[in-house]
């Protein structure tokens, strides 16, 4: 793509609540596509919080069962969703970052796109708040390949996805020097505040709809009530990274995260019978993208 398109592109993404990758926002991109392997890095296999925990709780690796099956019962932990009406993926998911520490000790994210809301966690599971969002057009969890790198004109209707997983998030600012949260840089998926430059478009209508029916209108990207991305999202992910978890919509959870129950752990911990890694599914080629 030559530098006309890339302007070109993403004068065109700043009126349709997008912003694909680009130069402008080069030194911060690096760090981020730089730092976010290493953060990625023994997400799944190991769960460092476990080995954290039995460092921290030698009877937990240590004495009869009985005592061991006590401990770890009571080293099970899970995200605090207050009164929000949160769906069941959502408080799986969250529950199993939790106590498993996939989120590394970061903020994190989490994002229902059949409910089309978005859930800003603290690092301990503690929800900070909740907001609607307004998500690709097309369903579907995978995002065409080499999407980031063409112009927003060429892409068709049903490549307009927002895709599932798991992506190590940092804030950065668009051409326009407006702070966006960068989730998957290649693939020019952010988070931003909602764009309203297109009346036709209707973006903050339909935020402020109560059904999530008609949220479906970006081209991928993730648009947030503005008060939401400013007392929230940019708070939170200030002077650091973080973890946004993109729900599935075509496909089970287990196929894109590798999550355990969390209350199933609780309950075999207290009869002394099994563990995390137990409850893990069989990893496989659709759990390498997260």
């Amino acid at each position: 793509m030559s530098n006309l398109d890339k302007v070109a592109s993403l004068q065109f993404a700043r009126m349709n609540g997008c912003t694909p990758r680009v130069g402008g926002c080069a030194f911060s991109a690096f760090l981020f596509r730089a730092l976010a392997p290493v953060i990625l890095v023994g997400s799944v296999a190991g769960h460092p919080a476990f080995a954290v925990e039995n460092a921290a709780h030698p009877e937990a690796s240590s004495g009869s069962p009985a005592v061991r099956a006590t401990a770890e019962s009571k080293l099970t932990r899970r995200a605090d969703f207050a009164q929000e009406q949160a769906s069941t993926d959502a408080r799986y998911l969250a529950n199993w970052v939790v106590d498993s520490g996939d989120n590394q000790g970061l903020p994190f994210i989490i994002v229902d796109k059949t409910g089309a809301k978005v859930y800003a966690l603290q690092a301990d599971g503690k929800l900070l708040a909740a907001a609607p969002a307004l998500l690709g057009l097309a369903i579907g969890d995978d995002a065409v390949p080499g999407i980031g790198e063409r112009k927003l004109s060429s892409i068709r209707p049903d490549e307009r996805t927002t895709p599932a997983g798991r992506f190590v998030a940092s804030l950065d600012r668009n051409i326009r020097g407006g702070h966006i949260l960068w989730v998957d840089y290649d693939g020019a998926l952010s988070l931003h505040p909602v764009i309203t430059s297109n009346p036709k478009e209707n973006r903050a209508g339909r935020l402020a709809t109560p059904t999530p029916l008609d949220n479906r209108i970006s081209f991928g990207c993730i648009n947030v009530p503005p008060d939401f991305f400013k007392n929230v999202v940019s708070r939170v992910f200030t002077g650091t990274f973080g973890v946004v978890y993109i729900l599935p919509e075509t496909r089970p959870l287990g196929q894109v995260f590798a999550a355990y129950d969390v209350e199933e752990r609780a309950r075999l911990a207290a009869l002394g019978k099994g563990s995390a890694e137990s409850l893990l599914p069989q990893a496989g080629p659709e759990l390498t993208k997260r």
